[in-house]
């Protein structure tokens, strides 16, 4: 039988420097710019005992990315679907908008464009982050304000999907006024039966 670990011991204060250096540097760099190395200096733990536990960018990205999974978010409850989807679109909007975090949510996205592993960890984020967000789809199920038969993941998908297309395909600024936009046609689509 393995002896049982230590919550917040060694080992867990080694992963949330390692996290934090590897945020600070997309933050600061980029995903073309993140190194081991450089994750290794500004943690503190040294460059073998990263590659070992850790492998490459790629293991670091996937980490963070794993840690964020499951973080609360701050699932808006306005009371009325308009308002909860409008709050889920400018939660995401502000995210990347944010002079701190927004350039690490973008490092992410261009991770998983260019490692299979950051995308399969960038899949599982998003995939927790729906889940979250899909209350207020099932609570507006529950109100009546939306059939039973709609598929809240698909309505979380349909709201956000605009802000990612401008974000990255056409490389457009996102107001807010967009983001209330796209999650108006989700929420016209889930009325309509289309999701």
């Amino acid at each position: 039988m393995e002896p049982s670990r230590r919550p917040g011991g060694r080992s867990a204060r080694v992963r949330d420097a390692v996290r934090q250096a590897t945020l600070a540097e997309l933050a600061g760099k980029g995903f073309r710019g993140l190194t081991v190395e450089h994750v290794a200096e500004r943690s503190g733990v040294h460059k073998t005992t990263v590659y070992r536990r850790w492998g490459s960018v790629e293991g670091l990205i996937s980490d963070a990315l794993e840690l964020a999974r499951d973080e609360p978010w701050p699932v808006p409850d306005t009371g009325a679907v308009e308002g909860d989807l409008r709050g889920v679109a400018r939660l995401v909007r502000s995210g990347f908008a944010d002079p701190e975090l927004g350039p690490v949510a973008s490092a992410f996205v261009a991770a998983a464009m260019q490692s299979p592993e950051a995308a399969r960890a960038l899949h599982d984020f998003f995939q927790a982050r729906h889940e979250q967000s899909a209350q207020v789809v099932h609570r507006a199920v529950e109100r009546g304000e939306l059939p039973h038969t709609v598929d809240a993941h698909e309505v979380i998908r349909a709201a956000v999907a605009p802000i990612y297309y401008r974000l990255f395909v056409t490389h457009e600024p996102v107001t807010e006024a967009d983001a209330d936009r796209a999650a108006d046609a989700a929420l016209a689509a889930a009325r309509a039966g289309v999701l």
